[in-house]
């Protein structure tokens, strides 16, 4: 019981010692270089692979009413203006388009977990290049792009707009950002969106879900947004790498912990307990009508997304 309430708790958990702050010079360097890599990258994915699965996934979000003409045979009679029809002494129907510009909201959660990565990128920059993806996607399609930045705190927002300099906006926003806060509380952009968006918006909420009680307002959020849940995991939080004794750090609390990760029981039930957390979170998710999207920071990027809105098309 005393292994298993400890294993419970390593959420935030990362391996020592955390790399070394860059200077500002290297920074600015660094973001310039990641920002062309990514306009390359996400430009050639959006093109040459997502062609046409973005459209199709969220193509008809509504109808819109065009205009009024005089009713033919075979027409709707339940289309009848009964106003019109009434002044004009015959039946005119309304007509209506399909409302095709579509409101495309980012939630990017920048907390201080979002700071480790096993492989060759940290969490938050997987989230960033994500979120570079949907923007691009959202933006060839014409549709408005708007940004919500969050940690335990809303550390910044961006109102849905269009355009290429916007866009750029975005992505130099979730890429040099620099949070204030290290926590991570998921209720406060769901509730903040709430408040700010009037209009309907297809919602990216983007984090690791290092988090908790943040149901109910998901729940309500979702009553108004078609919220997405994207799920950024490491493959190294589900699975502790035998190396004996190492100290682990919460990034969001500062707390340390020695573990022995020669035990294999302490291994096991920690993967065990990891494995259905994630598991009770996706279905939770599905049981409020929310999609969810897994993506591993060891694996494709695209891949995940491709596969969801291709699954989006045939459930719409």
């Amino acid at each position: 019981m005393m292994l298993h309430s400890f294993i419970k708790n390593i959420k935030n958990w990362f391996y020592l010692p955390a790399t070394p702050p860059r200077n500002e010079n290297q920074l600015s360097s660094e973001l310039l270089q990641q920002i062309k890599s990514i306009q390359v990258k996400t430009n050639y994915m959006v093109n040459d692979i997502m062609a046409g699965e973005y459209v199709s996934a969220f193509k008809g979000r509504g109808m819109e009413f065009s205009e009024v003409r005089e009713y033919l045979p075979g027409d709707d009679v339940r289309l009848i203006d009964w106003n019109v029809t009434a002044r004009m002494n015959q039946p005119f129907i309304k007509e209506f388009i399909e409302e095709r510009e579509l409101t495309l909201m980012l939630l990017v959660d920048v907390s201080s977990s979002g700071s480790f990565g096993s492989g060759n990128k940290l969490k938050n920059e997987i989230a960033a290049e994500v979120a570079s993806i949907l923007a691009f996607a959202a933006i060839k399609n014409n549709d408005k792009i708007g940004l919500i930045i969050f940690s335990d705190k809303i550390e910044h927002h961006i109102p849905p707009n269009k355009g290429k300099a916007h866009i750029w906006n975005i992505i130099r926003t979730i890429l040099s950002f620099k949070p204030e806060g290290k926590g991570t509380n998921l209720a406060l952009p769901l509730e903040y969106l709430i408040k700010i968006q009037k209009k309907k918006a297809t919602t990216f909420l983007i984090s690791d879900f290092q988090d908790s009680n943040y149901e109910q307002k998901l729940k309500l959020a979702n009553q108004k947004f078609d919220i997405i849940a994207i799920n950024i995991i490491d493959p190294h939080e589900e699975i502790l790498p035998n190396v004996g004794m190492v100290f682990l750090e919460d990034s969001e609390t500062g707390k340390t912990l020695l573990v022995d990760t020669h035990n294999p029981k302490l291994i096991q039930e920690h993967q065990k307990i990891s494995s259905q957390v994630r598991q009770d979170r996706k279905r939770y998710f599905n049981s409020i009508g929310i999609d969810s999207i897994e993506i591993h920071t060891n694996k494709s990027l695209t891949d995940p997304i491709i596969k969801y809105f291709k699954l989006r098309e045939k459930k719409h």
